[in-house]
């Protein structure tokens, strides 16, 4: 995807979030990130747009630290002017990543061809997740178009996975091929000393230790983030799955 594609992900999936949360109401609760209700959401994903925007605009050379999430969810704005703030600093971000120069240089924590590749990428599947999220407390999941959803995979795959901070449990063996049905796409994740080891289109059939997971690319999506569960969103598992669980219990992406 291009850069404008995913300013244009982050535009719409942020008015979709806001939306949802004002049907679900404040008080309502997330249930895939509990103790998180709906304003809970609203300020982590509010301070998380404005952290980004800020490295946009002072250019920072490294990744701006931040308060512990317990601060962040005492800020923002009074519960009746949540919804506000938070569709306030969203539009405040798509404009900041709309108008960047797009040979900007600023901190950034996973590979991309560019600074503003990485933060227009990252905040568009940022909020696409807390979209989910929001409609979790209304008992929805949402279903994101398949290209989108097959790039959030290879971004939380090939750009999270690796990531030093994530180690699979010693001795794990085996490994997991994702492949999405309706784009095509394959990525095969395994270990090796220590660390995760991730391929795009991974040749042969899986290994006799592998397990599979496959569907179409929104489910599986939500599925690979810990967002729904596996067989009412469509998604097929086979073959052995210990890698699989030790992997998404591994590589869980927290504000820290």
């Amino acid at each position: 995807m291009e850069i404008a594609e995913h300013i244009d992900a982050l535009r719409d999936q942020g008015a979709l979030l806001a939306e949802a949360a004002g049907r679900a109401g404040l008080d309502a609760a997330v249930s895939r990130c509990p103790p998180w209700l709906v304003k809970d959401l609203l300020r982590h994903t509010g301070y998380i747009h404005r952290w980004a925007a800020r490295h946009i605009i002072e250019c920072p050379a490294r990744v701006l630290e931040g308060p512990p999430e317990a601060e962040i969810l005492r800020g923002g704005a009074p519960d009746p002017d949540l919804i506000a703030w938070f569709l306030a600093g969203h539009r405040a971000l798509v404009e900041t990543l709309a108008a960047a120069d797009p040979a900007l240089e600023c901190g950034t924590f996973m590979d991309a061809p560019s600074a503003l590749a990485f933060w227009a990428r990252r905040q568009a599947h940022e909020t696409a997740i807390h979209r989910a999220d929001a409609e979790s407390a209304l008992g929805l999941a949402p279903e994101y178009p398949p290209g989108f959803a097959a790039d959030g995979i290879d971004e939380l795959i090939m750009g999270f996975g690796p990531r030093r901070k994530y180690r699979p449990p010693a001795g794990d063996a085996g490994g997991v091929r994702v492949r999405t049905t309706d784009t095509g796409d394959a990525w095969h994740v395994s270990a090796s000393a220590g660390r995760i080891q991730c391929q795009r289109e991974p040749q042969g059939p899986p290994g006799p230790d592998d397990g599979t997971v496959s569907g179409p690319a929104s489910a599986v999506y939500l599925f690979l983030w810990n967002r729904v569960d596996p067989g009412p969103a469509g998604v097929t598992i086979s073959g052995n799955q210990d890698f699989l669980t030790a992997w998404q219990s591994s590589v869980r992406v927290r504000w820290d």
